[in-house]
């Protein structure tokens, strides 16, 4: 090597050093598996792309193992982080210790108990408590054993230990059948019972395409809870400002970063902290999926879209994460 060689490689050493920490070439997330939450995906994925980051092969787990692989490093960061509703999945991989919350990438998602609009008008049905009632557990029973079916959440996510956690607070358990399995089979099931004009009792949150396809307050209505009672919390409020009690906390959404992976790449995490897309947006988006647009290419053009119809915000974003670099 000559000297002039060498003074060069040395001065690119300096310069990389004073520049901080080197962008990863590779970024590793991690989510569910589910279709709707790709889309979110498919939106960061261009974004870091502009940034000069390639995105690896998605993994999938269910939401503790999520959390437990991002707190790790096993993973960067996953796109669906619900606070205060994941908060305990939070904390027992590690915590602040270990993550960053990027975001909100939105806010003030709702979930609730729904039932079908004409029932509820033909039987005066506006509470969670009614369902103490024999007479209308009977209506929403379809396995013959005079419980009221509820569709519920997968196992091991955190709306099923809310329910789970309200059967007891609320003294249900005598009188209502958590339904667990696959949410989106089983939805699909609740819906065709709809459209064949049977009653219907469920659970569902936004942003999720049932909510375009169940209408609430056109469809469907929410029954109130009786009180506010979430697990591992002494004092919650889910109360609206009108007074309604959807019985779930609104949540924020968040992007949850490994620790490390953010403070050695400001620039992806600036992204990641600035991206917003809001509740209806998705629910748009997640529509269009719904109907048919659900291969790979498909959901990815939906993104596409949608960031397209945002362009210059999308593009400022990119340019002030770059600055952060």
């Amino acid at each position: 090597m000559t000297k002039s060689t060498l003074r060069a490689t040395v001065s690119a050493l300096v310069i990389t050093a004073l520049a901080g920490p080197a962008i990863a070439a590779e970024v590793q997330p991690i989510g569910t598996g589910r279709t709707d939450h790709q889309l979110i995906y498919e939106v960061i994925e261009d974004g870091l792309a502009a940034l000069g980051y390639e995105t690896e092969e998605m993994l999938t787990a269910a939401y503790p193992a999520i959390h437990l692989s991002v707190g790790q490093g096993d993973a960067h960061y996953t796109a669906v982080h619900w606070k205060p509703l994941h908060d305990e999945y939070y904390a027992n991989s590690g915590g602040d210790d270990v993550f960053m919350r990027a975001g909100p990438t939105y806010t003030n998602a709702m979930q609730g108990y729904f039932i079908d609009k004409k029932t509820a008008d033909a039987h005066g049905i506006s509470t969670l408590e009614q369902m103490k009632t024999a007479e209308v557990a009977a209506i929403f029973d379809t396995d013959g054993d005079g419980l009221a079916n509820l569709t519920g959440c997968n196992p091991g996510w955190g709306c099923e230990k809310v329910i789970e956690h309200h059967l007891d607070a609320y003294e249900l358990r005598d009188h209502v059948n958590n339904d667990k399995g696959e949410y989106f089979a089983l939805m699909a099931d609740t819906i065709e019972r709809f459209e064949a004009g049977q009653p219907i009792f469920y659970t569902a949150w936004a942003p999720n395409w049932i909510m375009s396809v169940l209408v609430p307050d056109q469809d469907v209505v929410f029954l109130n809870a009786p009180f506010s009672s979430l697990p591992g919390q002494d004092s919650p409020n889910t109360e609206w400002e009108d007074g309604r009690n959807p019985g779930f906390g609104a949540n924020d959404n968040y992007i949850l970063v490994n620790r490390e992976f953010a403070a050695a790449n400001p620039a992806a995490f600036a992204f990641l902290n600035g991206l917003r897309i809001p509740i209806a947006d998705l629910n748009a988006m997640m529509d269009r999926v719904n109907a048919g647009e659900n291969s790979p290419k498909e959901i990815e053009t939906v993104a596409r879209d949608w960031i397209a119809a945002h362009q210059a915000d999308f593009d400022a974003l990119v340019g002030k994460a770059k600055a952060a670099n």
